[in-house]
């Protein structure tokens, strides 16, 4: 069963350090939801790239507390925010659920991981993202309240991130995966 069928709607906004990122944060007043973990995160996909050409992406998660898949459908950008269809469920065994999506033609087409918090403000989620890229605070909720909390946080929409990680990553240079030395 799935344990959310929803509209994903967020924003990065890329900061220079966590440090810098922890002060923004808890200077809200945002109550720490979930501690750093470390994430390790596989998109898969077909041979033929039909869920990348698609604008879909799935991925399987990994962490310390537990696995899950995740469908991501084509984004849009409403207001300088990302939208898109965004369905999860837990996974109790990622090893065998990547043998199971092996045998049905998907195979892992990117790896990248994150060292991720999770807070919560309002009506709001705000993680920082510790990545091999740099750090990022994300916000999650609705629209007019991602404009509230960035500003809140002292960012305007021209700072607005909508792509992906790995779109990120590939624009910077990045070859192979995005992982930690």
């Amino acid at each position: 069963m799935a344990e959310a069928e929803a509209t994903e709607t967020e924003v990065k906004l890329r900061v220079d350090d966590v440090d810098s990122a922890r002060r923004l944060v808890r200077r809200l007043g945002a109550f720490l939801a979930q501690p750093r973990h470390f994430e390790d995160n596989l998109v898969l996909d077909s041979d033929s790239g039909h869920l990348t050409q698609s604008g879909c992406l799935l991925r399987l998660r990994m962490t310390s507390t537990g696995n899950s898949i995740t469908f991501k459908g084509p984004r849009s950008v409403v207001e300088g925010v990302k939208q898109r269809e965004e369905l999860e469920c837990r996974v109790d065994d990622a090893g065998a659920l990547r043998s199971i999506l092996g045998k049905l033609g998907l195979r892992v087409t990117f790896r990248y991981q994150k060292y991720r918090e999770v807070y919560e403000w309002d009506e709001v989620e705000i993680v920082i993202d510790e990545t091999p890229i740099g750090v990022f605070i994300e916000i999650e909720g609705a629209v007019a309240d991602i404009r509230e909390t960035a500003e809140a946080l002292g960012f305007g929409a021209e700072r607005y991130i909508v792509e992906s990680y790995a779109a990120l990553f590939v624009a910077g240079g990045g070859r192979g995966d995005m992982v930690f030395a």
